[in-house]
């Protein structure tokens, strides 16, 4: 794969999500699946992963620390906190410093490793001034912790209040074709301080790549049933997209992620994604996403999928938890 820049790291283009590992999407594979699809990643030339950890609520830190420790010179590693489970096992977010401050320590030793490259503050605790959180992280790096800080799902505002206590490496957020959030301020903020901007997301929580055409075959538990965008009359309407994805693909010759990850690398230099699957298959084909060069139509014809998407991309609670800005151009 061809190399980026994120802060003091090069790193491959395309990074490897690790959440579906261990939660969110239907069932998590076996222990042996999963092992399989992070040493095939790394194998194929992955080096940048992501865990957080409240994914699985320390089984994906686990996981990553159980199976890529050995190789950790070779990747550059992401982590989040201020996310995870209180003293009652409910879900909560939580940026003050002593929270943060101890949770660091639980997940160097989860993931078996002396120092993050990169930890972000998964989402702002609106409860406390972004100021203190990032005071917070920026001791994380004076006392070796971790090398670099970054932020998730966040406007452009406290981008720039962040970056003026500590430098911000990253900023990681949902992006893509039919989510363009970013657009509307973090982009900016992250070209104007020296910052990446990582996408999640990027082929749509899979529906853009055209693996979530029927709501039946997925588990109650499955994250993507609480998005407006995956129910009733919305759902059925963006089945729509998939024609129009399908006959740019051809156009390029490559699958329809591959063409939502091409899109993704497309908006920018500083732009990089962390597409996550628990499939082999997918894990390779990905990496052929940054030999792909999209003309101007063919990009505007993504761009304007966007226009045409139905419902929003979280449920009103999950709204409220973030602090990105609105894309209004997503269809009622």
């Amino acid at each position: 794969m061809k190399q980026r820049r994120i802060g003091p790291f090069t790193t491959s283009s395309i990074g490897y999500g690790c959440m579906s590992l261990s939660h969110a999407y239907g069932h998590p594979p076996e222990r042996d699946q999963a092992r399989a699809v992070l040493l095939k990643a790394l194998d194929l030339g992955y080096t940048f992963f992501d865990t957080a950890s409240t994914y699985g609520f320390g089984h994906n830190e686990e996981l990553v620390g159980e199976v890529l420790s050995a190789h950790r010179s070779r990747f550059t590693l992401a982590s989040k906190c201020g996310l995870g489970r209180n003293a009652e096992g409910v879900r909560e977010i939580n940026g003050r410093p002593e929270k943060l401050l101890a949770t660091i320590d639980e997940s160097l030793a989860r993931l078996k490793t002396d120092v993050i490259d990169l930890y972000y503050l998964h989402r702002w605790d609106k409860r406390v001034p972004i100021e203190d959180s990032i005071g917070a992280m920026a001791r994380m790096v004076e006392a070796g912790k971790v090398r670099t800080i970054g932020l998730s799902e966040v406007s452009g505002a406290t981008i720039r209040k962040a970056h003026a206590v500590h430098p911000i490496t990253a900023v990681q957020s949902e992006y893509s074709p039919w989510t363009r959030n970013p657009e509307w301020g973090a982009l900016e903020a992250c070209r104007e301080i020296g910052a990446t901007f990582v996408a999640f997301g990027s082929v749509g929580r899979g529906f853009l790549a055209g693996g979530v055409t029927d709501l039946t075959g997925l588990p109650a538990t499955d994250f993507r049933l609480s998005m407006p965008r995956f129910q009733g009359e919305a759902f059925a309407a963006n089945l729509k997209l998939l024609d129009k994805l399908d006959a740019i693909a051809a156009e390029v010759g490559c699958n329809k992620a591959q063409l939502c990850l091409a899109w993704t690398l497309s908006r920018g230099p500083h732009v990089t994604s962390i597409p996550g699957t628990t499939s082999l298959a997918h894990v390779e084909e990905n990496t052929l996403a940054d030999q792909i060069t999209l003309t101007a139509d063919q990009i505007a014809r993504l761009d304007a999928l966007a226009a045409e998407t139905h419902g929003g991309r979280y449920s009103e609670r999950s709204e409220g938890e973030v602090d990105t800005e609105r894309f209004e151009s997503v269809a009622a």
